[in-house]
């Protein structure tokens, strides 16, 4: 075998040997080049790999973090809406502290057990576990039920305030005694209708904001938005049984 040149190449390969010696031992030591020059994919940096690799994660977690965040924002956003699309809408407005107060003072010299209808966050429900009822409170939205559940367990009084997500008209409220209401006008007829057959003689309805159209409030206390109207079961109880019944269509011949 004859001794190599400085570049020779290699058979069937594309591939050139470049021959050089080492000075002390006459070792050969091979590098290997493309025929055609180009790298080879160890020969790429490294950084740029890391590049490219922290390009696509990010094109693969964009999507996820938007369309988690649309869901996010639909499931918080929809219990408040929905009310807007029921042909009877009870929109969600806190209570101010006068109202609270008001409805307070309609309950002055009264116990047993009380229901909110409506009670959105709690406030009513947990002024009056604070006074001594045994508050309940009935909300569509579940976002506002689990806040007053919070609200509750915060401030002491969860043993005595309990709340529920429940449809008012699914409801009977014919177990209390302490009936309050944040209505709108719509809905005062139809809840006068079934408050009027459920509750018991001892029973008082307290409406805010708006009154029933066609009870006469026993007390009213407040002014504009604050205005509360108080109403005796055995007012609008005994109207109803006192109303005269229509005579008999007498026929003359």
């Amino acid at each position: 075998m004859g001794k190599p040149g400085n570049n020779q190449q290699i058979e069937g390969t594309g591939i050139k040997r470049d021959w050089k010696r080492v000075p002390l031992e006459g070792i050969p030591i091979i590098s290997e080049v493309s025929q055609e020059g180009r790298l080879t994919e160890h020969d790429l940096p490294t950084n740029v790999d890391a590049s490219n690799l922290k390009k696509r994660s990010w094109r693969l977690l964009a999507p996820g973090i938007v369309g988690g965040t649309l869901v996010a924002v639909y499931a918080v956003a929809t219990p408040f809406l929905t009310p807007a699309f029921r042909k009877i809408c009870l929109p969600f407005v806190p209570a101010t502290s006068n109202q609270i107060e008001n409805v307070l003072k309609m309950l002055r010299c009264r116990s047993g057990s009380l229901v909110d209808i409506g009670s959105g966050d709690g406030r009513i429900v947990i002024a009056a576990a604070k006074e001594g009822f045994r508050a309940v409170g009935y909300e569509l939205n579940p976002w506002l039920v689990w806040y007053s559940r919070y609200r509750a367990w915060r401030e002491g009084v969860h043993d005595g305030a309990t709340f529920y997500v429940s449809d008012l008209w699914k409801v009977s409220f014919s177990q209390y005694t302490n009936v309050v209401i944040f209505g709108v006008p719509q809905m005062m007829p139809q809840l006068e209708k079934k408050l009027q057959l459920e509750l018991e003689d001892d029973a008082r309805v307290i409406a805010c904001r708006f009154p029933f159209p066609h009870w006469i409030p026993d007390h009213i206390t407040g002014e504009g938005i604050d205005t509360v109207w108080a109403y005796d079961s055995k007012a609008f109880k005994g109207s109803e049984k006192n109303c005269p019944k229509p005579m008999p269509k007498v026929h003359l011949y």
